[in-house]
């Protein structure tokens, strides 16, 4: 420790601290333009210097404190040199700027302010005749190189917090100023429009579009803390309102989350779609003339000509307005109806993982206690269903063993089957970071993901044949002794039978098949075995396959026989893909499970929430997603209730749910849109977006946040926890809750993984679950348990369980006549069936249409242009969209988008299904390409 004077007070401080930080540590305010405390200081801007001993101006960011050290922060010389610094920055600067007169917080003008002689210095140095370009190229900000002062602060945002490198200087003398890339303009660079520069500049130079169009005062706005709507990272984030039009001005990134107050393209800009024109506003009831249903604009999707949206003017004539009364009436009449003449099994719902925790249980309280049901399930089906089912089998738990931002204490860090820098863009930029400090990277994916270029190995196997590269890899662990014996020994269980199977996976035999060389394999499980602290992330990549559930056990099993779960920077983590993906699953939306993965099966658990809810309730598991589509289609589902949910873009084999829905005889969709499958409904309630209304959400990491209702529903939409519970009265169950905060207090009743958590403690950057405070964890910094499993896990044995997968095909293989393999995804721009994002201004601008990802030489061999329109059949369908040529692809494969309702994705992909987690096959199926 040192100990130095500043400005006569005693300080002690640890050896390496600056004199800034220590200042900072006594409440002295020095003042700064080019430094943050997120960033590396370089001692640009000079405005932070200090007397040192009296001697020398030095700048207090970059100066390391010395013992005895005497500092002046505020004499008359220190403050002359910052008076005079500051008229000179002032000498060419626009003022008003642009951030001044929209946002009013220009840090250089706010020191103008502080030294009040430099506004009238600085005209004597202004050089007005010469002027610095604007740069109006990106959708989203704008650039003004006159009001840069080369602080430096947006290059070292861009490099540092988010790793995307694009920003740097050019030029020379006056002309100097930021470029992009090789001094593009900002939206022809590599630029991915998070918006961190943005955030980081102190002045005008760089702002939001969204902002400088609404020029409102700081004093019509009011200030809202909530949560990211989108991806499971959750970013913390504080929305900017305008009280007045009751609408949403910006949003920036919030410190206590998880985040660490970064944000992504969708969080920065992505919240407008609350208030587009197409928003519902009343409930709708279909006209009795537009029977049978499925004859209007949802024919078309997927073939070309169709907009990104629905055509309201086509579709709205099918339905008329009703009151709130009448709807519900009718809902609860047909459904009872239903019920009463072919059982409660006759009905299905499915809810959404975008909405929250509260929303989740009511709904599947209603489904169950209400109508009788356990046909209740979610998106989650769609995406970590096979992981969740492979973690349950292996080690207890469905939920993630340590939280992305520890990626930090990871020496060697697994990613496979994922592409965060589009789907999980915040929790990507910890990768980033963790690598430039010396975590190795080892990524695995058929199609070239971004972060692959922060790879030490980057390895493009053959879609499907994870098993196989992973199989090999242990084989290799086993063969060269590089297991952790002792772990194994104390912490699993059926280890044997997993090395009899791997024994076969010799490298040399699985080169062929996964089509990495059999030394590579070697090298990288040499370098697994070496690590102390591995941590594996997966995706989709891995979990859309019928042999979904396989991958995830080999993950798992490599964990387990290397000894990395238990501690920080190791373990599991299957990275959540909607915002409430992990609290839908934890608050019972599941068709197999009660809330907390309480099975329906168990009489002891069934028992447990009758007492609870007051009724009998169902013994056996509901059906999934794709299989209620099935049901529905033979006629044995025939009334469903969707909240939030867009199964005509989001579900596999679109023609086949054209059909089941159109065969139901009833069905009820709550939205905030007229989406492709509320065309199908007979009755369509206006639902809450999520800035309108009061919830917890659940991210990856198991981190508990509230949202915070932000605007009003426009017209007469509601809550839609509100509309559950009056629906459930009318169907002869009243659910008479007060708020969504008495409906998580009874969540956390009946979920142990909960207790403890109440919305008084989840304030600010919410809690982790479990959070069980004790003697040693009282503090106020305690947030709950981040790394699950240090002792023991929770199954019948208190073991790990290893559980071998033999490598198998996809369910539909390429043929001379479907010779290609089609792979579907995100962009980073979009969101699912972009609904919500295609209704954004600026994500529809970034990324407005759909396209085909081929490799350059698949598309000269078919006489194709880059950008010219293909049309892709499968053996269920076809679409026709633009080719995009790729080096980042393999060759015989191709990738499409699933965001676009003009080409929608999954009018070609299979149903097939994983036997264990029932998830279709969205990554692997059969395809061919016509000019």
């Amino acid at each position: 420790m040192i100990t130095l004077s500043i400005d006569g007070r005693e300080a002690t401080v640890p050896a390496g601290t600056t004199v800034w930080d220590a200042a900072r540590g006594l409440g002295v305010d020095i003042p700064v333009l080019c430094h943050s405390p997120k960033m590396d200081p370089v001692g640009v801007c000079r405005l932070c210097v200090v007397d040192v001993g009296g001697r020398v101006l030095a700048a207090s960011c970059v100066r390391p404190c010395e013992p005895g050290m005497k500092v002046v922060t505020d004499s008359p010389k220190v403050e002359k040199q910052r008076a005079m610094l500051t008229a000179l920055l002032l000498a060419d600067h626009p003022s008003p700027c642009v951030k001044e007169r929209t946002t009013g917080d220009c840090e250089l003008e706010a020191l103008g302010q502080r030294y009040t002689g430099a506004q009238q210095t600085a005209a004597k140095f202004s050089t007005s005749n010469q002027t610095r370009p604007h740069d109006h190229s990106s959708k989203v900000i704008a650039v003004d190189h006159q009001s840069c002062i080369l602080c430096d602060r947006c290059v070292r945002a861009c490099d540092e917090i988010q790793c995307n490198e694009v920003i740097g200087r050019t030029g020379k003398g006056y002309a100097t100023r930021i470029g992009f890339d090789l001094d593009l303009p900002m939206g022809n660079s590599t630029c991915v429009s998070c918006g961190e520069c943005v955030a980081a500049c102190p002045t005008g130079a760089l702002t939001n579009k969204t902002i400088t169009l609404q020029m409102l005062p700081t004093t019509a706005t009011k200030n809202v803390e909530s949560v990211c709507p989108y991806c499971g990272v959750g970013c913390a984030i504080t929305y900017h309102v305008s009280e007045r039009d009751n609408k949403i001005l910006s949003a920036e990134g919030r410190e206590g989350g998880g985040n660490d107050a970064r944000l992504c393209v969708k969080g920065r800009y992505g919240w407008d779609y609350s208030s587009h024109e197409q928003r519902l506003t009343k409930p709708l009831i279909r006209r009795a003339e537009f029977y049978p249903k499925g004859a209007l604009s949802n024919e078309t999707a997927g073939k070309p000509g169709k907009n990104a949206r629905v055509d309201y003017a086509e579709v709205m004539p099918a339905f008329r307005e009703a009151s709130w009364d009448e709807a519900l009436d009718l809902i609860a009449s047909k459904f009872l109806a239903i019920k009463h003449e072919h059982g409660p099994r006759a009905l299905a719902g499915f809810g959404s993982a975008k909405c929250s925790n509260e929303e989740a249980y009511l709904f599947q309280k209603l489904m169950r206690a209400a109508l009788g049901t356990n046909n209740v399930d979610h998106c989650t089906r769609l995406c970590h269903a096979s992981s969740v089912a492979a973690l349950l089998e292996g080690i207890g738990s469905g939920a993630v063993t340590d939280v992305f931002p520890n990626a930090k204490h990871a020496d060697f860090i697994l990613l496979t089957g994922s592409n965060p820098t589009s789907n999980h863009p915040v929790a990507a930029t910890f990768f980033k970071q963790a690598i430039k400090r010396g975590t190795k990277l080892l990524v695995v994916d058929p199609r070239r993901p971004q972060i692959a270029d922060f790879a030490n190995w980057y390895c493009q196997i053959r879609p499907g044949t994870d098993v196989a590269f992973y199989n090999a890899i242990m084989h290799v662990l086993v063969a060269e002794n590089l297991v952790n014996h002792d772990y194994i020994r104390d912490h699993t269980e059926n280890f044997a039978a997993l090395k009899t199977q791997v024994a076969k996976y010799l490298p040399e035999r699985v080169a062929p098949v996964c089509g990495i060389p059999a030394e590579r394999l070697r090298e990288i499980a040499r370098e697994i075995g070496r690590a102390k602290n591995m941590m594996v992330f997966w995706g989709m990549g891995i979990s859309q396959h019928t042999h979904g559930t396989d991958n995830a056990r080999c993950l798992i099993a490599l964990c387990l026989m290397t000894g990395n779960v238990g501690r920080e920077g190791t373990g599991l983590h299957p990275l959540r893909g909607q915002n409430n993906v992990q609290g839908a699953s934890d608050s019972g939306l599941i068709p197999m499970m009660f809330p907390d993965y309480q099975l329906v099966e168990t009489p002891a658990i069934r028992e447990k929430f009758e007492a609870a809810w007051g009724v009998p309730l169902d013994p056996k598991r509901g059906l999934t997603v794709v299989e209620i589509m099935g049901a529905a289609l033979k006629g044995d589902v025939r009334g469903m209730l969707m909240l939030g949910e867009n199964p005509f873009l989001s579900d596999p084999n679109i023609n086949k749910v054209r059909k089941a829905l159109s065969s139901l005889e009833f069905l009820t969709v709550q939205d905030i849109f007229l989406t492709e499958t509320a065309e199908f409904a007979d009755v369509i309630l206006p639902a809450s977006s999520f800035f309108e209304k009061l919830g917890t959400y659940t991210n990856t990491d198991r981190r508990v946040q509230i949202g915070r209702p932000a605007i009003t529903p426009p017209g007469d939409a509601r809550t839609d926890w509100s509309v559950l519970c009056d629906l459930s009265t009318r169907l002869g169950y009243p659910m008479p809750y007060e708020s969504p905060e008495q409906v998580f207090d009874e969540i956390t009743t009946l979920s142990p993984s909960y207790a403890g958590l109440s919305y008084a403690n989840l304030q600010g950057g919410g809690k982790i679950w479990p959070y069980q405070p004790d003697a040693e964890n009282t503090s106020a910094s305690y947030i709950g348990e981040k790394v699950l499993f240090g002792v023991s896990f929770p199954t019948a044995s208190g073991r790990a369980k290893f559980v071998p997968a033999e490598f198998a095909e996809a369910a539909e293989m390429p043929d001379p006549d479907y010779p290609f393999v089609l792979n579907t995804g995100r962009v980073l721009e979009h969101w699912h069936t972009g609904t919500m994002t295609r209704r954004s201004h600026a994500l529809d601008a970034l990324s407005p249409t759909p396209f085909v990802e081929m490799h350059a030489d698949d598309l000269a061999k078919l006489g194709v242009a880059d950008g010219q329109e293909v049309t892709v059949k499968s053996k269920r369908g076809a679409i026709r969209l633009p080719a995009k040529a790729s080096r980042g692809i393999q060759s015989g494969s191709v990738f499409i988008p699933f965001h676009f309702r003009e080409a929608a994705a999954n009018v070609l992909t299979n149903d097939a299904l994983d036997p264990y987690g029932k998830i279709p096959e969205f990554k692997f199926c059969a395809v061919r390409i016509e000019a």
